[in-house]
């Protein structure tokens, strides 16, 4: 069975994009202002304790209070996503409610209508978004290979697909175990402290904004920003190849616990 392509192989270093704009670091348990700015919190928490105007630190937005960023997790958007079985591959077994998906290394007789997969082993979720923020999140523990994301309603399914945000796909990927890749353009090779055991998907769909979350450490991924989103956009699994039991396990749409 094909899967999907990504675009080069080539990488660049970790851009501007990852990095709080008070400490100049990557984003340690981030949160966001009002006008959708991400920040460490602990630098949030400190630059409005040292002022009497609250303000955002990079587009100086100004809030007649003190806002509860501390803004307002990601997690209060979440949404419940259930997966598509009129989206999914034939080779891929869906849970019967809908919260996990597997290859299965045997291919189904599935009628192959217009929203279906084929040959990219993928599935997207039922509900799309075209406005507002929206947050949901996914348990990876145990696998080779995956892929999470979002992508557009009109994305073509059939045939090769190349995975990148001029084609509709705003993803992060993890190949081999150890490589993590958010398909950009061009594509920037992740080299993170330890592999995330549940990964956060979180959409600002104004702000054109999507961001990848380790939720146990509290840390980003990665993030897609000054994106211009014209139509719905579904959250995207691709659990990957079985990979003769190796990549067997499950991704699992799980639960949002809200953190304190």
């Amino acid at each position: 069975m094909e899967t999907c392509l990504s675009l080069s192989s080539s990488s660049v270093s970790l851009t501007e994009e990852l990095q709080c704009s008070v400490c100049l670091e990557v984003f340690s348990d981030p949160v966001s202002t009002p006008c959708g700015h991400n920040f460490c919190r602990s630098c949030l928490k400190q630059y409005w304790d040292n002022s009497h105007i609250y303000s955002c630190p990079m587009c100086k937005e100004t809030f007649s209070k003190r806002p509860g960023a501390l803004l307002r997790r990601m997690q209060q958007f979440s949404v419940d996503v259930t997966l598509d079985p009129d989206t999914a591959h034939p080779n891929l077994i869906l849970s019967e409610d809908g919260k996990q998906v597997r290859d299965g290394d045997i291919r189904h007789k599935l009628p192959d209508n217009p929203e279906r997969f084929d040959p990219c082993a993928c599935v997207l979720g039922k509900e799309g978004f075209s406005s507002g923020r929206f947050y949901f999140e996914v348990q990876v523990k145990g696998k080779t290979d995956w892929t999470l994301g979002v992508a557009r309603e009109t994305i073509n399914r059939k045939g090769v697909i190349t995975l990148s945000p001029q084609n509709g796909f705003w993803t992060v990927v993890l190949r081999d175990g150890k490589n993590y890749t958010p398909y950009a353009d061009p594509p920037v090779s992740l080299s993170l402290r330890v592999s995330p055991q549940k990964v956060g998907v979180f959409v600002d769909y104004e702000e054109g904004l999507v961001c990848f979350y380790d939720v146990e450490n509290r840390s980003l991924i990665y993030s897609f920003t000054g994106q211009t989103f014209t139509e719905k956009l579904f959250p995207y699994f691709s659990p990957d190849l079985n990979d003769e039991g190796k990549n067997s396990a499950p991704l699992i749409i799980s639960p949002v616990h809200y953190n304190k």
